[in-house]
Parts: structure tokens; sequence; C-alpha cells
């Protein structure tokens, strides 16, 4: 979810094992010989690995069957929000939740790692957590149902080390030693589709880190401050080392402000590349990911352009075996599914996030989508209406419907509802919080049915604007006339239809 889970917890104190990180290549190579070593557990390997098509727009199975992940994010009521997926574990009632998945046509479901159940210190896996991670693989695997997990997260605490953010040398060295820790204990499990480094990563805007990192940059690209004004076009005195991080108000094509988000964009892309070499260095034929959040893709940024997350898709592509992008209605601020009009607007939006991502070349996958439906929400101070199940069931079809082909796979927001969120997770699941399946889980059912094996093919659609990054990285107002254009391009194309 957009929101971000913070919060703190208490976490057991138990016996941690140790592996240090100069002995992955060691541990590796142990394990050609005895892969028990490693954890390389053999059991379910009947399921095919699933690898990038040659072709770069979708994904097969070992044998060359294309392959279309379906699937929810999973949490289950009674964890707690944020959930407490792994401190709450229940390894009886997640296997009646594959059992019903698979019976919804789910073939893939991602999951969040934590900090306290998997890694609070540097270097160091947590046992406990391992083991029911192991459980977890176990049963996706006896339902034929395969595992995406998501990096490390907040949801249930903080690790010891500080801070834990894009800009920190610490935070991605930590990063790394975990990923290479964890990609080996789990190479070679066809079971797990893929690993998404991490839920909506976003770097920061301001901090006395970035301001340094951002004053070293700019004497990397200007060598001399003579240069950086004449770029600038700007007389105001300046000096490598004390130059401020810019406001984030509105400055269309300013060349500071476009100066600061390629910043921020180098140094996402370093974070991406160090930890995808960290895996591949571990576990070679793992497939890489990260779970862009939607201003990722400029279209629309909350409140300012300092929204704009810095993990920009086409760039990110080159360190990536497929690239995730989320969505959310927000085009005209929170849907409430109050007419066709504004139904069209969150679906033209939706059509400009997946078809900009998809331009990058690599597959992409819907891997959180959604909405409320069911009940009245009470999120946002309860200001929005209640829903149906009926109108959650047909606003969700029509996200699969118009992002098909430029999306390749479909991952919904959650299995159940949610009572204990603070947020659209309170009603976003394919069943009821007491397990009764909703009308989008009928729709749901059926659209996992008709994708099963088949290969998607980007659509044939009329004209649409071309996305202009430079106005849309440095004015909100930019981005509002590109979404507005858009717009019309794609009521163009349904009154076509008609």
């Amino acid at each position: 979810m957009i929101a971000a889970q913070g919060g703190t917890s208490s976490v057991m104190e138990i016996q941690k094992f140790r592996v240090g990180c100069g002995m992955v290549a060691l541990s590796l190579l142990m394990a050609a010989c005895n892969p028990a070593l490693s954890g390389e557990v053999k059991a379910g390997q009947w399921l095919p690995r699933i690898t990038v098509a040659r072709d770069q727009r979708g994904f097969v199975t070992a044998t060359g069957k294309p392959f279309v992940p379906v699937g929810v994010n999973y949490y289950r009521p009674g964890t707690g929000w944020a959930p407490k997926i792994w401190q709450k574990f229940d390894p009886e009632l997640t296997r009646q939740d594959f059992a019903r998945m698979k019976e919804l046509g789910v073939n893939c479901v991602r999951v969040f790692l934590t900090y306290p159940s998997f890694c609070t210190d540097i270097g160091e896996l947590r046992p406990e957590g391992l083991a029911k991670f192991d459980q977890f693989l176990s049963l996706a695997e006896e339902a034929g149902i395969y595992v995406h997990p998501a990096g490390l997260d907040h949801w249930e605490g903080p690790p010891k080390w500080k801070p834990v953010s894009i800009d920190s040398e610490e935070n991605l060295r930590a990063l790394e030693a975990f990923w290479k820790l964890f990609a080996a204990r789990y190479r070679g499990r066809n079971v797990i589709f893929a690993y998404d480094l991490k839920n909506e990563p976003e770097v920061g805007w301001d901090s006395p880190e970035l301001k340094q990192k951002w004053n070293d940059w700019l004497k990397r690209k200007y060598s001399s401050v003579q240069a950086l004004h004449y770029a600038w076009n700007q007389d105001t005195p300046r000096q490598f080392g004390s130059i401020p991080v810019p406001a984030s108000g509105d400055r269309y094509k300013d060349p500071e402000l476009l100066d600061y988000q390629s910043f921020r964009e180098d140094l996402a892309d370093e974070w991406t590349r160090r930890q995808a070499e960290a895996i591949r260095a571990a576990d070679p034929a793992a497939l890489i990911t990260v779970g862009f959040i939607q201003w990722s893709v400029p279209t629309l940024l909350p409140g300012n352009i300092r929204h704009y997350s810095g993990f920009r898709p086409e760039r990110q592509a080159r360190y990536l075996d497929f690239l995730e992008i989320h969505f959310y209605p927000l085009a005209r601020g929170a849907y409430e599914y109050r007419n066709e009009e504004e139904e069209t607007a969150n679906l033209a939006y939706l059509e400009s996030v997946v078809r900009e991502a998809s331009l990058a070349g690599k597959p992409v996958v819907l891997a959180e989508f959604g909405w409320y439906g069911g009940g009245k929400p009470t999120f946002d101070g309860g200001r929005h209406p209640a829903a149906s199940e009926s109108q959650q069931a047909q606003y969700c079809r029509r996200v699969v419907e118009t992002s098909a082909g430029f999306v390749v796979g479909w991952l919904n927001w959650g299995l159940y509802d949610q009572p204990e969120a603070t947020d659209c997770s309170q009603l976003t699941g394919l069943l009821t919080a007491e397990g009764k399946v909703k009308e989008w889980g009928k729709v749901f059912q059926q659209l996992a049915a008709k994708h099963a094996g088949r290969r998607l093919t980007p659509p044939a659609i009329g004209s649409r604007p071309s996305l202009d990054w430079a106005a849309c990285l440095t004015s909100s107002a930019a981005a509002t006339q590109f979404r507005e254009a858009y717009l019309k391009a794609f009521e163009a194309d349904a009154r076509a239809a008609k």
C-alpha cells in the first residue's frame, strides 16, 4: 500500500545464527556438494522455474509455457495493522488460505519480509523467521502457488541499525548482506517466483546526508562553480559543500530542480544495482524486481514534486528482470464511485502509468491494485461513502481489462478484507474478513481462468500524448495538464469503440 507502515514492536530474544558475509562464497561452494548446508530444501521441485520470455513481453515456465502471475498480497485478519504476518504466523490457517486461493485461481502470492522476524542485526538472519518462511514455502508448494517475497519492511518493527533510508550507505550495506545470505539459502527453490527488493521505495528530499551527497554529485558533474552557475543560469554565489537542497515548489523545467531529480534517480539506481548484484552473486537464476509506488511515473505527484520517488522505470530496468508498479485510483482524490466520469478518469490515469512503465522494454506486473467495496470504510476520518461489492468488482475488472497487455500479471491488494487496517485495505479483499467470497472474488476467479497460460500482447490503442518527464518532474501543474490531455485521448478511443 501507498501509506507508509511504520511502528515498533518488542521482539523475543532468541538464539541467532551468524553467517559472515565473507563466508557466502564458501557456503555456495559447499552447497554444490551438499545443498542441505545452505537450506536448499528440494521438496516441491515439481513446480517449474519461472523465467522471463525471450521477447521480454512476459514469463514462461521451464517448458516454455506462458505464465501470467495472478494473485494477491498476503496478510490475514486478526494479525493487527500493520499485519504481524510472521509474529502471528499460523501454519494451519495459512494452509487453509492457500486452499482458498487455489480455488480462486491464484498462482502467485506476494508476501512481505520484516526486520524483526528475519534480520535485526547486520549480517545475521533470524532462525525463527526462516523456519516460518520454510513452512510458508512448503505450504505454497503443496498448493501449487508461487511465492514472491518483498524485501525487509517495518510491518513488525525496525532493525537495530539506523537510519534505514535509501540514501544511507550503512543501510545499503546491511541490505546487501541480507540478500546474499537469504538468496543463498533459498537458491534453487523454484517456488520463489522473484525477489522484490522493497515495497514502494522512495528517495527522500532533504537530510544532512542527502545534502552532502548532493554537493558531491554537483562537484563531479560540473567540476567548477562557474560551470554550475552557467548551467543553472544563476548569479548567486555558490560554493561546493554548502549548496542547499532546492525548494520543492513548481518551477517548470528549472535546471536546478532537474539536476536534483536526476541526483535522486542516481541514488535510486545505485540502491537497486547493488542489491541486485548481491542476489545474483548468491543465486544467478533468481528473478529480481522492485515494487514501484505509482508516482514513480510522475503523471500525478501528491502535494508537490518532492513526492516523485526517484525510481524511474526506464533507468531501473537496466538492473531488473522485470518491473512492478502499484496503482490506486487517486486521479481526483480518493475514488468514491460517484459516476462513470470519475471512473474513466482513473482508468485513463492507470493506463498512462502502466503504458509508460511498459516503454522500458521489460515485462510489467501490476503488483498492487484494488479498491474498497462491500461496506463503508472508516479511513480518512470516515469521509468516503459506502460502496457495494458490485461496484468494487466492476472497477477492479476494468483495471485488469484496461491494463492487460501493458502489464502481464496482477496481484490484488489483500486476500481478505482487513477490519484492523487504517486505509482502503479494510475492504479490498477477494474475501470478507469472515471468509465469504465477495463479488470481486468471483470476478477475479473468472479473470484468472481467462488469462491462465495465455501470452498477453500490447493492446492496439489510438494516439496518446507523450509524457514530458522534464516538465512533470518540475511542475505538478504540468502533470495535471498531461493527465487532462491523456484523458481526452482515452475517451476518444472509448467513443470510437462504441
